[in-house]
């Protein structure tokens, strides 16, 4: 059985692995590989008394966040280890025809590597509007007892398994960093849909995950053989809280109730700060990567299913450990090393401005730092990185590093 992980643990940046990946017609495939199929059809404790979620049709929506109509599919206490099965939306889409089993097959993929899940998602009749909805199937929402609107929900990412040993980086029509240049042909062409999806004309890469050298790698393999090997670096693109509207919220664009952030640190080890806008909180999780880079210019990263292990524990106003004061404007994210101020806006250099500002307001009020000093050592010290462009809402995070402050007490 092989079994690709990284967890919150001291090895956390290294992928354990048990037996070594074989080929699968002539590609870096496994046949062996330990496909994580879903544990239980419904949402539910588990014996160890961690629970766990998975995306049957009763758990998950597709191409939507929860608002404040929505039900939760379980709910927790605080504290709590929630393990979550994602779905990927790469190979399930209209545009590739709608049927997982059949999409894989070409590439070498047995029915028995398929998940289940994504087998059933497509069969059914869950509402989809590829045009109009976001792509991305949504598992979840949780509700967290005691969560307020205002309350800040602390996610603490401890552990990402891949759930298939492959995924795909797709490139459509109208959307990328290079709308309009990119895909390079001329679609899409009438009569496009699921019987007919060739004819949308969107460029899809199959890329299989392969073990070398005691790490692993996506392989990408062009026409003529040449090869790019990209360490994995899994994380969840969306992790957030419901939306407080009516309406029905499209999973594309992030917000300040998290979303579709696609912030490539949030691997294991990290934390995301999600302020509440929903008594509940209602948490939820999509859009699983196995690597991506900043700014996302194709329009997705290496997406592949994976099985998330999160804690989440409700942190009220004035809580020590809250990295900003509630209520919060922005999610905020830390790992080991960095803190993590997002910005977020249509406009790229207003995403800039917002994440300016939120880093000025850490440094000022978690380590006491006067504004002006704080602005200076940004300009110096940080990182301001493009997070993704592609979804509608542009974000830039910056990387403050904890070791310049090793000197320092937190307020």
């Amino acid at each position: 059985m092989t079994t690709i992980s990284v967890s919150s643990t001291p090895r956390r940046s290294m992928l354990a692995l048990t037996v070594t990946l074989a080929l699968v017609c002539g590609a870096a495939m496994a046949k062996d590989f330990a496909v994580l199929q879903p544990i239980s059809d419904k949402p539910e404790q588990m014996a160890n008394g961690n629970y766990y979620v998975p995306s049957s049709l009763q758990a998950v929506s597709w191409g939507s966040l929860p608002n404040v109509d929505t039900k939760p599919v379980l709910s927790v206490p605080s504290g709590s280890v929630v393990i979550f099965d994602t779905v990927s939306h790469e190979g399930i889409l209209e545009d590739q025809g709608k049927n997982p089993t059949k999409y894989f097959s070409k590439f070498g993929i047995k029915p028995n590597q398929v998940l289940k899940d994504a087998q059933v998602i497509t069969e059914s009749n869950l509402e989809h509007d590829f045009i109009k909805d976001g792509p991305h199937i949504v598992t979840g929402p949780v509700k967290i007892e005691g969560a307020k609107e205002g309350d800040v929900l602390k996610v603490e990412i401890l552990q990402l398994q891949p759930r298939v040993p492959y995924g795909v980086i797709s490139n459509r029509h109208g959307k990328g960093a290079l709308p309009g240049e990119f895909p390079e042909n001329k679609g899409p062409f009438p009569g496009a849909d699921t019987a007919h999806p060739e004819l949308y004309a969107n460029v899809s890469t199959f890329t299989p995950i392969q073990e070398i050298k005691g790490k692993w790698y996506g392989i990408i393999k062009d026409k003529s053989g040449l090869e790019a090997h990209i360490p994995l670096k899994p994380f969840l693109g969306i992790m957030g809280v419901a939306v407080n509207t009516k309406d029905k919220p499209n999973s594309v664009p992030p917000g300040e109730y998290g979303g579709n952030l696609d912030l490539n640190e949030l691997g294991a080890g990290a934390t995301l700060y999600l302020p509440i806008h929903v008594n509940g909180a209602m948490f939820y999780a999509a859009d699983p990567h196995f690597v991506q880079g900043d700014g996302e210019v194709a329009l997705t990263a290496l997406e592949g299913s994976l099985r998330a292990k999160v804690r989440l524990t409700v942190l009220k106003p004035g809580d020590p450990s809250l990295p900003l004061k509630a209520p919060m404007k922005n999610p905020f994210a830390e790992t080991p090393q960095y803190w993590i101020p997002i910005g977020m806006n249509t406009d790229l250099n207003e995403a800039m401005k917002d994440a300016t500002r939120q880093a000025i307001q850490f440094l000022s009020e978690k380590l006491g730092m006067d504004r002006a000093t704080a602005l200076a050592y940004l300009s110096a010290g940080t990182d301001f990185q493009v997070t993704e462009v592609v979804d509608k809402v542009k974000i830039i995070n910056g990387m403050i590093r904890k070791s310049d402050f090793s000197n320092m007490t937190t307020h």
